[in-house]
């Protein structure tokens, strides 16, 4: 056997094992039985650089493919880019200093287009130097026309079952994206608010004092309510009051959504300012009146305001109501505001005329899913679940939006009826006449392209269907469909993990996946969600460069446990490294002795095979739950702080033959080495196969995971072991002696099976 000649770990050699991984075809999938197929999430290129936190997200989705190749399936590891929807279409807006809907439509695509390939070449460099055992050969573009024509084939195929209808209905809408957006796109910040008390003219002149955080919606007040069991506001049931500056008589209703203790008591109910009024309005038939248009301005109902944006109308109406002393008095509260994920602007709500996916009618089969699925870690199974509880409406799915997959339809010039073509090819009916030539309900041949766009999420939710080939190709789909697993982050379970069991179900009446694996997010050293406005999003390749590939995804797979937030720290990472030079030295050093066969074993050598053993059952219990924080801590905790310091140390001298029994030694050696390179390689690839390819002669990747072989009944003297090693340690450092100096103690009567191993080994007289 060949000595390790390197004398330390140095990360340039992993950009030498991508090349050979690579000219090898280690990760070829082929179909078969026993296949393990990961719906893998297509990164998002919205900007750079990219997230540290993602990319120690991909490192373990990477383990999770090399963990299941070392238990012996056949892994189908896909890779795609994510490149529809606002994030790229905000980037290409800053980038090119443009605004889309000031430029031509084909234009704004192609400069999205150059953007994104900018964007993701960095983003796919990234993936390969952090060692991803995917299938960049084949990586997938969800703005190819390969996938938005599947996207819009599972449209055409939801229509024709009866799953998708148009209605004109209020809904979220984000003025600065400018379009519709689905209540799993709503989120919710507390932010400063002014809560404005205003006089509201009764029918005796007296004035019935009304507080509201949208002075701006007066034009849309519909009527006022009050709790039924308000005692101030009991004489007023049934009454009217006047609505200020716009003189209208609204009526007064006692309802339980009124909160007493808010403001006064009395809430104005306006169409729209939140979900509530839309709720009120659908229940007590009241007709609305638009005070928002599609440009996030005040519209004609508004009066004098119109035109005016939110901000300016709401600052001249206070302002106004001042001059008529019709304001009490105003204070400032902090108010839960919902806010576009995307943009972090305000939503508005206002009626928009849109499609709608059928979602209500499957919520119980929904919940029966999110039961029986497997969750890794568990905890996460009820963000599924209490998302599903708390939706009230079908999903919207029409977007006014330009990079994004068009919706399939031509209305017909007569009689104004949708007409969708057949499914297989990728339709621009904005821009391409139908590829049909009448009308299905009346025989007219002139047509008007649906210029709106999908949701993003219509073409992420059919991943699992895009990677298993449905409707391409049948063999094929039946060996990888449904897929294994689903990795991703908790911030998209109400959204991708949600929208993906619902079509992939309407589609094939199947769950898409097994299990759901599900990561916490990436913080920066404060604790604080990173951010580009923040400026604290940590860019992952000069860390990777610098460091090398394991140290990071060592870090990441020992930072925190699976499901949880994790901080994100050079300087831990830096620490890291350290690990993979105690490595690399045992390497070295086992490297020096022949993996003999021929042996009886010794009582040390049983003690570390027996602690091997709780190793080898502690690693595969977390390589199952796909959890690497207990693999990797374990394998630190083995390596580090039992197999180094005690086991090799006491075995040395057998070792170099200065006693009998090297061969034992020799085998324990590399056994215990051996196991730990097998049970550290998903994770750390790159150490672990140069290590393996120097001592074995062939690539650990094609290897599987280390069985327990030995009992496990010595392990009852690890403590004491342990123990009396430092006992005598700490002895010789007060003693200011060095370990090879001799020393005159006992060896305890139990530890008398190792006293050969020990005596030597502290050098006792």
């Amino acid at each position: 056997m060949e000595i390790i000649k390197e004398k330390h770990w140095n990360p340039s050699i992993e950009n030498t094992l991508l090349k050979i991984w690579r000219e090898e075809g280690l990760y070829k999938f082929n179909t078969g039985p026993n296949t393990f197929v990961i719906d893998t999430p297509p990164p998002y290129p919205s900007g750079r650089p990219w997230h540290i936190g993602a990319a120690a997200h991909y490192s373990q989705i990477d383990m999770i493919a090399r963990t299941a190749r070392m238990q012996g399936y056949n892994v189908l590891f896909p890779i795609g880019i994510d490149r529809n929807g606002l994030p790229v279409e905000i980037y290409t807006e800053k980038k090119y200093k443009v605004k889309m809907k000031e430029i031509g439509r084909e234009e704004f695509i192609s400069l999205c287009k150059k953007a994104l390939d900018e964007l993701e070449e960095e983003m796919i460099s990234i993936m390969k130097r952090m060692g991803l055992s995917a299938d960049f050969d084949n990586y997938y573009r969800t703005d190819s026309d390969e996938y938005r024509a599947l996207t819009q084939q599972t449209f055409i195929e939801l229509w024709e079952k009866g799953l998708v209808y148009e209605s004109n209905r209020p809904n979220n809408y984000c003025p600065v994206c400018g379009t519709t957006i689905a209540d799993a796109e709503v989120f919710y910040e507390d932010k400063e608010s002014r809560l404005v008390y205003i006089k509201f003219r009764l029918d005796n002149d007296n004035n019935a004092i009304i507080a509201t955080t949208r002075p701006e919606l007066l034009c849309s007040c519909r009527a006022v309510i009050v709790n039924p069991h308000d005692e101030r506001y009991k004489d007023l049931h049934g009454k009217s009051v006047k609505v200020p500056i716009y003189g209208r008589d609204v009526p007064i209703i006692p309802h339980k959504a009124a909160d007493p203790n808010f403001g006064s008591g009395m809430v104005m109910i306006c169409s729209y300012g939140d979900q509530t009024d839309v709720q009120l309005f659908r229940e007590l038939g009241l007709e609305e009146i638009v005070a928002i248009n599609e440009d996030g301005k005040m519209s004609d109902n508004a009066g004098k305001y119109k035109g005016l944006s939110i901000e300016e109308a709401r600052r001249r109406i206070i302002e106004d109501l001042k001059n008529d002393g019709l304001i009490v008095k105003e204070e400032v509260i902090m108010h839960r505001t919902p806010i576009c994920e995307r943009s972090k602007n305000p939503i508005e709500i206002i009626p928009m005329k849109e499609y709608y996916l059928k979602q209500l009618d499957f919520i119980d089969k929904l919940r029966e899913f999110a039961l029986q699925l497997n969750f890794h870690p568990e905890m996460h199974r009820y963000i599924l679940l209490n998302w599903l509880e708390s939706v009230i409406i079908d999903w919207p799915i029409s977007r006014r939006r330009y990079y994004a997959t068009e919706i399939p339809v031509w209305y017909c010039t007569n009689c104004n009826k949708p007409n969708l073509p057949k499914p297989s090819k990728y339709y621009k009916p904005w821009k391409e006449d139908p590829p049909f030539d009448k009308c299905t309900y009346c025989s007219n041949n002139k047509f008007v392209g649906d210029t709106r766009t999908f949701d993003t999420w219509m073409d992420s939710s059919i991943s699992p269907l895009f990677i298993s080939r449905y409707k391409k190709d049948e063999n094929f789909f039946k060996s990888v469909y449904p897929n294994t697993l689903r990795p991703q982050a908790k911030d998209i379970v109400r959204t991708w993990l949600h929208y993906t069991i619902l079509r992939c179900y309407q589609l094939t009446e199947m769950v898409p996946f097994k299990h759901a694996w599900i990561m916490g997010y990436g913080l920066d050293e404060k604790g604080e969600r990173m951010s580009k406005s923040k400026g604290n999003v940590i860019d992952p390749y000069p860390i990777i460069e610098k460091y090398g590939a394991d140290t990071f995804r060592f870090w990441s797979a020992s930072e925190v446990n699976l499901g949880y937030d994790f901080r994100c720290s050079e300087q831990k990472i830096a620490g890291t490294q350290k690990f993979m030079s105690k490595l690399w030295n045992i390497a070295r050093f086992v490297s020096s002795f022949s993996m003999d066969c021929n042996y009886p074993l010794r009582e040390t050598d049983r003690w570390i095979l027996s602690e091997l053993s709780i190793f080898i059952e502690k690693c595969i219990e977390g390589y199952n739950d796909f959890n690497f924080f207990i693999v990797s801590n374990a394998i630190r905790e083995f390596t580090w702080n039992l197999f180094a310091p005690h086991y090799i140390e006491m075995v040395k001298a057998r070792a170099y033959g200065l006693i009998d029994g090297k061969e034992s030694a020799h085998y324990t050696l590399h056994k215990c080495l051996s196991t730990i390179l097998l049970l550290a390689a998903p994770i750390i690839p790159f150490i672990t196969d140069a290590i393996w390819r120097e001592l074995y002669k062939k690539s650990i990747h094609t290897e599987r995971f280390p069985k327990v072989e030995w009992d496990k009944k010595y392990s009852v003297y690890t403590k004491d072991i342990i123990e009396f090693n430092s006992s005598i340690w700490n002895i010789k450092k007060k003693e200011g002696k060095s370990l090879k100096d001799p020393i005159n103690i006992e060896i305890p009567d139990r530890l008398n099976i190792f006293k050969d191993d020990l005596r030597i080994m502290h050098n006792i007289i």
